[in-house]
């Protein structure tokens, strides 16, 4: 077993679309970044690449680099998934947090659960989303931006018969 932590926060700006675990979020604003900015995925990217000892997403997919210019992260993710399996690894389970003042995100977790675990090629099961606010302290209780936090659990996959 293998155990990972991520963390990611992106700045909220007009003219941006809102994509959070893969998900369309309808809200005024959206998330500033070189991809679509999605910072769920992005800590469970960083979480699960820990988890495996590969790096962090910058390292595989750097902002500098034109052709992640507004990928969606779920393709990164499917991408962070060959990398685990390369390496024996299967996904055990995920846990993560948005932090956000808004917009409300409940009726959208199922969804992000189902999209990342289709990404990773893992039963929904082993997604689980969840999300806060922080009582209006901070960047994100001012509406100025939106964080997440993963962990991750790895298992060694199990080698295939001949």
């Amino acid at each position: 077993m293998r155990v990972g932590f991520g963390y990611d926060v992106h700045r909220l700006v007009e003219g941006r679309a809102l994509v959070l675990g893969g998900v369309n979020i309808p809200y005024q604003k959206g998330l500033l970044g070189h991809s679509d900015a999605d910072v769920l995925t992005h800590a469970i990217m960083d979480s699960l690449l820990g988890a495996a000892g590969a790096g962090d997403i910058g390292r595989h997919f750097p902002d500098s680099d034109p052709r992640y210019r507004g990928i969606s992260s779920l393709v990164l993710l499917s991408r962070v998934e060959e990398i685990l399996a390369q390496k024996g690894f299967v996904v055990g389970n995920i846990d993560a947090v948005v932090v956000a003042r808004a917009p409300r995100l409940a009726p959208f977790i199922e969804k992000m659960e189902t999209r990342l675990a289709a990404a990773l090629r893992a039963d929904p099961a082993r997604v689980n989303v969840k999300a806060t606010t922080t009582e209006g302290l901070g960047f994100t209780g001012a509406g100025e931006g939106i964080a997440a936090y993963a962990t991750s659990l790895l298992l060694t996959k199990a080698p295939e018969k001949q």
